[in-house]
C-alpha cells in the first residue's frame, strides 16, 4: 500500500465513512493512477476531466459510478493533497430512471419458489423491513426487536442508526430460520461465520427471480422499492415512509409518487375526455 492511499485511508476512517465508501474511493483513484500510469498527485486537473470523459464516453459508465468516481477524486485532492479549491467544473448527474418495483404477487411468488429457509429469510427481510443490500448483510440477531417489531438497522447510509419495520410474517419465518441455523455474530451469516456478502444476496434473489419467471427489478434493491411502493399504496404518508428508509431528503422518497397504482387511479386521459366538454362558467 503507498503512502498516499494510507493518508487517504486514514483520512476517511477519521470522517467515519463507511467500508464501502472507502472501497468506492480508493478504487477511484487508483483507476486514475492506472489510465495515466503515474502517481495521483502528479496528475494535472485537465488530465482528471480527460479521464471522466473517457468513462462516460468510452467506458460508458452509468451515471451513478461517474459520480461516485467524481466524489473519490475530489476527496482525494482537497483532502488528502490540501487542495480545497480542487473543482473540476463537472456536475453530479442524476440517472433519471424510476425505481422498478415488483408487484404484490410477484413478490409472493419470488418467496413461493424459494425453498431454502435461509435464502428465503434474506429475501423476506429485504422486502418486509426496506433495508438496504448493505445494511441487510449487516444485521445482528439482537437487532430483531420482537418484543417492539422493529429492526434495528446501525450504522446505515451516512453512518446512521434507524428503526424500520418488523412483520408479523417475517417474524415467523426468522424464527424458524434461527431454530434451524442458530446464527451467531450475523443474521445471515456465510462460511467462516463471515456475513453474507453484498455478491451472494443479489445471486439469491437473481435465482429466485429466475425460478419466478420475473423480468422485471434490477437487483434486490428492487425489494426495497416494492417495500415503499406498497407502503405509500396502503396509505402510510411520504414522511414515514422516508424515516423507515433512511432518506435524508423527503424529495429522494417523493419518487415513489411516479410509480404508484394508487396515485394513477382516477385519472382519465384527455383522449378519453373528448367529446365531453365541461359546462361554460355560468351555465
Amino acid at each position: 500500500m503507498t503512502p498516499l492511499r494510507q493518508r487517504m485511508i486514514h483520512e476517511m476512517e477519521l470522517q467515519r465513512k463507511s467500508k464501502q465508501t472507502i472501497k468506492g474511493y480508493c478504487g477511484a483513484v487508483s483507476q486514475l493512477a492506472k489510465h495515466y500510469n503515474r502517481s495521483p498527485d502528479k496528475i494535472s486537473r485537465d488530465e482528471i476531466r480527460q479521464f471522466v470523459h473517457h468513462l462516460i464516453t468510452e467506458r460508458k459508465l452509468a451515471s451513478s459510478s461517474v459520480n461516485v468516481k467524481l466524489a473519490g477524486i475530489r476527496f482525494f485532492y482537497q483532502q488528502v493533497l490540501g487542495q480545497p479549491q480542487f473543482d473540476l467544473k463537472i456536475d453530479r448527474k442524476k440517472s433519471g430512471r424510476l425505481p422498478e418495483p415488483l408487484s404484490r404477487s410477484e413478490i409472493e411468488n419470488l418467496l413461493a419458489v424459494t425453498d431454502n429457509p435461509k435464502h428465503r429469510a434474506v429475501l423476506m427481510t429485504a422486502y418486509g423491513s426496506g433495508v438496504r443490500a448493505s445494511e441487510l448483510i449487516h444485521l445482528q440477531p439482537q437487532d430483531i426487536y420482537s418484543q417492539r417489531m422493529l429492526v434495528h438497522v446501525r450504522n446505515g447510509k451516512g453512518a446512521k442508526d434507524r428503526f424500520t419495520l418488523l412483520s408479523e410474517r417475517l417474524l415467523i419465518e426468522l424464527r424458524e430460520y434461527w431454530r434451524e441455523y442458530r446464527p451467531t455474530t450475523w443474521l445471515f451469516e456465510g462460511q467462516n461465520g463471515t456475513p453474507y456478502s453484498d455478491t451472494s444476496v443479489q445471486r439469491i434473489f437473481n435465482k429466485a427471480k429466475e425460478k419466478a419467471n420475473i423480468t422485471r427489478g434490477r437487483g434486490i434493491h428492487c425489494l426495497r422499492h416494492s417495500f415503499a411502493t406498497h407502503l405509500l399504496e396502503g396509505g402510510v404518508d411520504l414522511l414515514t415512509i422516508s424515516k423507515l428508509l433512511g432518506h435524508r431528503n423527503l424529495q429522494t422518497t417523493a419518487i415513489y409518487l411516479h410509480v404508484t397504482e394508487k396515485h394513477r387511479q382516477g385519472i382519465k386521459s384527455p383522449l378519453d375526455l373528448l367529446g365531453t366538454e365541461p359546462p361554460e362558467c355560468g351555465e
